[in-house]
């Protein structure tokens, strides 16, 4: 369980950056597929339910101008960044995770 801070940039325009955090690198994880399934409800807003597979979720990540997280290292005591590309990883794992235990 390691502290992690989202940053999340929508557009170009510096006003659209944002942050969010978590207690675990788990918790932001499913905070990103959060994000993308509220951007999907705006998007659809008369689809009762929305579906979406891996590969529209990395699609968002990518068309995002900015995506990072901060994940606290307890040996050091500062945080450590992490791209879109470690994202994409994580999220795979726990989605892989969940689909393995439904």
């Amino acid at each position: 369980m390691a502290h992690t801070i989202l940053l999340v940039q929508v557009g170009p325009r510096l006003e659209s950056r944002t942050y969010s955090d978590f207690e675990s690198v788990n918790e932001c994880m499913e905070g990103v597929c959060k994000i993308y399934e509220e951007h999907l409800k705006v998007k659809n807003p008369n689809t009762p339910t929305i579906t979406y597979d891996i590969s529209q979720l990395f699609d968002f990540i990518d068309q995002l101008a900015d995506l990072s997280c901060l994940v606290y290292q307890r040996s050091t005591n500062t945080y450590a960044p992490y791209n879109k590309e470690w994202i994409k990883e994580k999220i795979y794992v726990l989605l892989r995770q969940a689909a393995s235990t439904d």
